[in-house]
């Protein structure tokens, strides 16, 4: 599974020093590549010795997703507008 190599979503539960700690997240819902492990809480979560990364990717339209798998070496995510989204989603 690649690691979630950087987020930029400091205000997500997940999101510690810039670091995903979700165990796994899952991006997409088919039309949009978004981080569907996303949420705001009160205080931060996951497990602090993790390293985040991709369980499952909704995006099979993505050139790094092989039977709904993300083969990417690693993804980053960020804010794009109002959304939380992978950048590292590249249209075939």
């Amino acid at each position: 599974m690649p690691q979630v190599s950087l987020c930029q979503v400091d205000e997500c539960a997940y999101n510690q020093d810039s670091a995903c700690h979700a165990l796994a997240i899952t991006v997409g819902d088919a039309k949009h590549a978004h981080c569907d492990t996303y949420f705001v809480f009160p205080y931060k979560g996951g497990d602090a010795s993790a390293v985040g990364r991709v369980g499952a990717c909704k995006m099979s339209g993505c050139l790094h997703n092989v039977d709904l798998e993300c083969q990417a070496p690693g993804i980053t995510v960020a804010s794009l507008g109002s959304s939380v989204d992978c950048l590292t989603y590249t249209a075939r």
